[in-house]
């Protein structure tokens, strides 16, 4: 794969597979931008392991349209191009609903929706605006097997990313004719921040094991998975999901 001089732009950029991700493209030859919620340190430390000098960090927020569209134009000020958008940035927000109060629900259903659905479908348009008026571009899009399988006690995250994966198929559909090819990759657990304290303990032990490889996902793997979808020869996989659970769950 070789993204020399393909500019991409990657929703929370800054650590696990976003991360991971940055790396991937930059060490292809990608001129990368990437965006983070918070966190400067962590920014500036993905930063410097991207070979070169040509990276953007742009902190935003992708809950609120004005961001997402804020970070696309500067992408297309430095680079006035953007050929690829990873739609990775997310939220794991525990509320079991036996044991939650209404307003402990009500708040994790916002913000799980606001980052997981509504953060993606606002920088695909801005993006795809761009794409269409530049002539074509890719839309990869990071799901969960959660989309299938349900999660009980992350209701919100599990609607979210099932959503996520119609979005992204509407999108196929609709942005093919103009040569923007919009995929999707949905990851089992990956050894990242947000899966931390889940894979810690006994629970650690019982999650490996639905794997018949008796781990998780590295980043580098969802990473390099992007990287396929995003790459020239990969325009007839449009619309497509691609399963990265290591035989965890298979759905039919």
């Amino acid at each position: 794969m070789n993204f020399k001089d393909k500019v991409v732009l990657i929703t929370g950029g800054s650590r696990g597979i976003g991360k991971a991700t940055a790396q991937a493209f930059a060490g292809q030859g990608a001129k990368v931008a990437f965006t983070y919620n918070s966190d400067d340190k962590a920014a500036q430390e993905t930063l410097s392991l991207l070979p070169g000098n040509a990276h953007l960090p742009i902190k935003a927020d992708i809950r609120f349209a004005q961001e997402s569209k804020a970070a696309v134009s500067l992408v297309l000020g430095k680079y006035n191009r953007l050929d690829i958008l990873v739609n990775n940035a997310g939220v794991y927000i525990p509320h079991p609903i036996a044991e939650s109060g209404f307003d402990e629900w009500d708040e994790a259903w916002n913000q799980t929706m606001a980052v997981n659905l509504f953060g993606p479908a606002h920088m695909t348009f801005f993006a795809a605006k761009e794409m269409i008026r530049l002539g074509g571009g890719r839309i990869v899009n990071v799901s969960s097997r959660g989309a299938f399988r349900g999660e009980p006690d992350h209701p919100a995250y599990g609607a979210s990313k099932a959503a996520l994966n119609s979005f992204s198929q509407s999108m196929a559909k609709a942005l093919g004719k103009y040569h923007i090819y919009v995929s999707v990759v949905a990851p089992g657990y990956v050894e990242t921040p947000m899966t931390t304290e889940l894979l810690k303990g006994q629970a650690g032990i019982e999650i490996r094991q639905q794997s018949p490889l008796n781990r998780v996902a590295r980043p580098e793997e969802i990473a390099y998975a992007i990287l396929m979808l995003a790459s020239e020869g990969s325009e007839f996989m449009t619309g497509a999901i691609l399963d990265m659970n290591g035989a965890s769950y298979l759905r039919t």
